[in-house]
This record gives C-alpha cells, structure tokens and sequence, in this order.
C-alpha cells in the first residue's frame, strides 16, 4: 500500500526541504513571532469560551513582551478579539474550525536565511476513524492562509496527515514522536513507520526519529508528544512523569523513559531526562463544565468525570520566557521550580491553564512559533 500511495503521489514526493537546507529549529531558538487562533467553538470552550478567551489574553500578553503575536480569528469574532487583545496581537482574518494553532498551523523550517511553512494534511486527530469533529475544513485549509498572510513560501505535503503537537525537534537533527499517535490508524494507514519515518526526516531536515510509545494518559489527540516529552536543549528533555504506580499514566511514562534511557539522538548523544510530575489530582470534567458545552452532530462528546490529559510538558518557550500551565494543583510550583532550572536565562511563568485544558490541549497546543528569520 505504502508503494502505491507513492505512485499517485510522486511529484510531492520529489518535495525534499532537508535536501534544499531547511529543517525544523527547537523551540527554544529565536522567534520572530506565536501564531495562535481565538477560541469559540461551542463544543470545545464552554459557556461562549469566555474563560478560555481570558487566558488567551492573558498568554497573548505575556508572549508579546518578547515577540510579535498573530491572532487568527473569522470575520464574526474579530472585533472582539481586537477588543480583548489591544495592540498585542495582530489580527489575521482567517477562519478556522477550532482554536489549536500548533495543530492546523504551518510547522515552519528555515535554512537560516529564511523561511517556509509546511502544510500537512489535517483530519481532526482522525478523521473518520476516531477524529473529534467531522467538519474540518477551515482548519486543513488555514496553513496555507497564514503562509500567505505573513508572505512565506509553502511546502506541500501532500496526503500525509500530520498535526504539530505530534512532533517536537531539537534543531540539531532529532525528532520525538509516539507510536501511539502516528501510527494511529486515523493518520495514515498505508504507511509504514519506516516511510514515515524517511517523511519526517525530509520534510524537517531531521536524521534520526525518536519514537516514544505513549503519551499521556486519555489524551484524545492519540496521545500528542507535546504532552509527554519536550526538548529543552538538543540532548536534554523533560518527561511527564508519577511516582503512582497505581496511575494510569504510571506505566506509559516508564516505558517511555526506557526508550529515552537507552536512546541516543542524531548527535550521538545520550539524553539528559528531567521527570517532570503530572498534576498530583486528576483534572476532570465537572457537572458544570458540561453544561456550557454544545456539541454538533458527530463530534467528540465529553462526560462528567472524564479525566482529562493535564501535564505541565505542554508549555511554550517564546523569546525570554517559559509560559506553564496551572492547575490550581500541589505539583504547580513543582513544575515551575524544575522549569526554572531547565530554562536559566528565561523567565518561567505560571499561567492559569484549567479554561484551556477543558478545550482538550493546553498552552503548546495553542500556539504555534515562527522563527527569526521572517523580518531579517
């Protein structure tokens, strides 16, 4: 199958970024500026996302002290965002069908001169296998919108579906990844890991992929890598991680870290791995959470007691600092004080994540970073 899908698909794959000098920098390189998209999807924010648009303010407003903010919103909810956000973001009028910018924005590589987007294919974590809404053509469609709308050049990747929480680079040649999540069958079936494997190496200049088998427990997008493992340098990562032999998350995190134990990454190098705790209370869905949700037809219904996936992994390195989430949680200050140490020269800030983490994701998830080479 794999052969065949490479056959009908033969001109996208002659689409070779590694070969043209691009790749995908660490996130803790220079920016020139976040991406993120207003939150309003009434079965993703409840009550009208009012809560959820008061965090977006606020991250807005802490990631603007250091570099420039697009704010994706459509034509009805644009005039609020402006009111909201002030002069630190700059509105992009694109619509989309939900709010997670690191997963239907460009992942953009750079030769170090300058920069181009690449357009995945999205499905909505799944398309008609287990994806979570079933009308997602706004967001397949907003990658190439937000590359015209900044003036950079796109890369095609054809039919392969590909979301950018499920891919974290350390710059420097090497890709984590989960088995759980690209090898779902959602993703793309008539693929092997090893072709899709010499995808991602192409399309982001990366020579050797780490594959994690899990993410982190119950996490509806297949199990994300931005929720489990991070890089915080090449050669060194945080891991989510507890010490709860009997929660659930207890033995996907040490499977993990066996690989990353005994893993080396592109450089030859042996990972410096941080455990990072979950929130020492599972966060789940309230009573009143579900009341301000309304779902449509044939999407992913929440629950009262659903456990949903809250880690402090999912935090977002801009220029000059390190925006984690919150849970109201006795291991929120845990997570900040080992973020600290991890991020010396940038300041860690805490900021309150429970409005976000009841849309699914959490702050990486929302934000999606350009890097420094856009207005040089």
């Amino acid at each position: 199958m794999g052969k065949d899908r490479r056959d009908t698909d033969a001109k996208l794959y002659k689409i070779n970024p590694a070969a043209d000098g691009f790749r995908m920098p660490g996130e803790f390189e220079k920016h020139s500026a976040t991406i993120m998209i207003w939150p309003v999807r009434p079965g993703s924010w409840p009550h009208g996302g009012a809560e959820a648009q008061e965090v977006f303010a606020r991250i807005v407003a802490e990631i603007s002290k250091h570099e420039k903010v697009y704010m994706l919103a459509d034509k009805d909810h644009a005039a609020k965002a402006r009111q909201m956000l002030g002069d630190t973001a700059e509105i992009l009028e694109i619509p989309t069908d939900d709010a997670w910018a690191r997963d239907v924005g460009p992942t953009f590589v750079t030769d170090g001169i300058k920069i181009k987007g690449i357009n995945w294919k999205f499905n909505a974590w799944g398309g008609s296998y287990d994806g979570l809404y079933p009308d997602y053509k706004n967001d397949d469609a907003a990658a190439v919108k937000i590359c015209r709308s900044l003036g950079t050049e796109v890369y095609e990747a054809g039919e392969f579906v590909l979301e950018g929480g499920s891919i974290h680079s350390d710059g420097d040649g090497t890709l984590i990844v989960t088995e759980r999540c690209l090898l779902s069958p959602g993703r793309n079936p008539d693929l092997t890991k090893a072709e899709i494997e010499e995808k991602l190496c192409i399309m982001l200049g990366a020579t050797k992929v780490i594959w994690l088998p899990h993410g982190i427990y119950n996490d509806e997008t297949n199990e994300h890598v931005d929720n489990v493992c991070a890089f915080v340098k090449p050669g060194e990562v945080v891991l989510a991680w507890t010490d709860d032999e009997k929660d659930s998350q207890y033995q996907m995190s040490l499977k993990d870290l066996e690989v990353l134990q005994n893993e080396t990454d592109a450089k030859g190098r042996h990972l410096v791995i941080h455990k990072l705790p979950i929130p020492a209370k599972p966060v789940c869905v309230t009573e009143e959470d579900l009341k301000g949700y309304s779902f449509v037809p044939g999407e992913d219904v929440r629950e009262v007691g659903e456990r949903l996936a809250a880690s402090y992994v999912n935090f977002y390195i801009c220029n000059g600092a390190v925006l984690v989430p919150q849970f109201g949680d006795v291991h929120d200050s845990t997570a900040i004080e080992i973020l600290s140490e991890c991020f010396p020269d940038r300041d860690v800030i805490g900021i309150p994540a429970l409005p976000i983490i009841k849309g699914g994701g959490n702050i990486h998830c929302i934000t999606q970073q350009v890097p420094g080479y856009l207005f040089s």
